[in-house]
C-alpha cells in the first residue's frame, strides 16, 4: 500500500459544491476551493482563482516567493502578465506554468477574465515578500 493512501480520500467536488468567495491570498482575486486540501491531508492544494470584476489590476502581487516543493499554474482563461525574475511572461489560455520552488515572481497584471488553476505542495505553502528583481516591469493594461 503506498504509504499516502492512509492519509488521503477520494474526493469529487462539482461547480455547484464550491463558490468563488474572496479572503484568500489576495483581495483583488476570487478563490473556489476544490477540497484537495482536504482530501490529501494538507499535502497538496488545488484552487480555481479569478480576477475579481470590482479589482481591476492596480499594483498586482508585489514581488513574491512561495516556499512550497511544487507549483503549477494553468491558464484557464485569458491571460496574466507575470515578472519571473527579470522576464516578462505572458500566460494565456491553456498555458501551463511549472513555477520552481522559491522563483522570484510577481503577476503584475491580468484580463477580466482571467482563470486560472493552481496547484501547490504543500497545502500550507507560505508567501514571502521579496525585493524587487528588476525595476523594469512594464505597465498594466487599463480595464475598459
Amino acid at each position: 500500500m503506498n504509504q499516502h493512501a492512509a492519509v488521503t480520500k477520494f474526493s469529487h467536488v462539482k461547480p455547484e459544491d464550491t463558490d468563488y468567495t474572496g479572503g484568500g491570498l489576495r483581495d483583488f482575486f476570487l478563490y473556489r476551493d476544490l477540497g484537495i486540501a482536504d482530501a490529501t491531508g494538507g499535502q497538496v492544494i488545488c484552487h480555481l482563482v479569478k480576477a475579481n470584476p470590482d479589482c481591476p489590476p492596480v499594483d498586482g502581487t508585489g514581488w513574491h516567493r512561495h516556499d512550497c516543493d511544487f507549483q503549477i499554474v494553468i491558464m484557464m482563461k485569458g491571460w496574466a502578465r507575470f515578472m519571473y525574475e527579470d522576464k516578462p511572461t505572458l500566460v494565456r489560455a491553456g498555458d501551463v506554468v511549472h513555477q520552481r520552488p522559491g522563483i522570484t515572481h510577481y503577476l503584475y497584471d491580468y484580463s477580466p477574465d482571467m482563470e486560472y488553476m493552481e496547484i501547490v505542495s504543500p497545502a500550507d505553502f507560505k508567501t514571502v515578500e521579496m525585493p524587487p528583481a528588476t525595476d523594469k516591469v512594464p505597465p498594466v493594461t487599463p480595464w475598459t
